[in-house]
């Protein structure tokens, strides 16, 4: 592993990184999506990424979330609610459990997807590979007593 990944990761884990991360790279990367017209993602140099447009539980009104990624084969993806290991699930983890019709931006294209909520043995096996793929989500899900919500995306 390369030392500027290791400690891209270590800065991640930290507290300080998760009470300024959830207000500061959302906005950057929503704003360079706009700016390049949907072909780059600023946190993807870290993480892959894809823009989540899903309709909100309470409105109903589209919100649109800039979101890291665990691509699964060329018609997949897994969401991983972390919120940065702060209390309470992300608003568009309860977005795709109301509405599970959604659609990402993802290398600049518009895709149709499915959202499916992971449990039991599915949840554990994906939970794995998660670690695997970004290790500071462990440090994420040991600040919080909420199991972290994971989600696949399946194009419609």
């Amino acid at each position: 592993m390369a030392p500027g990944v290791r400690l891209v990761q270590k800065v991640s884990s930290t507290r300080a990184f998760a009470k300024i991360a959830p207000h500061l790279i959302p906005a950057l990367d929503r704003a360079v999506h706009r700016l390049t017209r949907g072909k780059v993602l600023l946190s993807a140099q870290m993480l892959p990424g894809v823009i989540l447009t899903a309709r909100g539980a309470k409105t109903g009104r589209e919100r649109v979330t800039p979101l890291a990624c665990m691509p699964e084969g060329a018609d997949g993806w897994l969401l991983i609610g972390s919120n940065f290991g702060r209390e309470g699930h992300p608003s568009w983890t309860a977005n795709l459990l109301k509405h599970p019709d959604a659609s990402v931006s993802w290398r600049g294209r518009e895709i149709p997807v499915r959202a499916r909520l992971l449990e039991g043995r599915e949840r554990e096996e994906a939970w794995a590979r998660a670690l695997t793929f970004w290790p500071p989500y462990a440090t994420y899900q040991s600040r919080v007593e909420r199991e972290i919500r994971l989600f696949r995306l399946t194009r419609r």
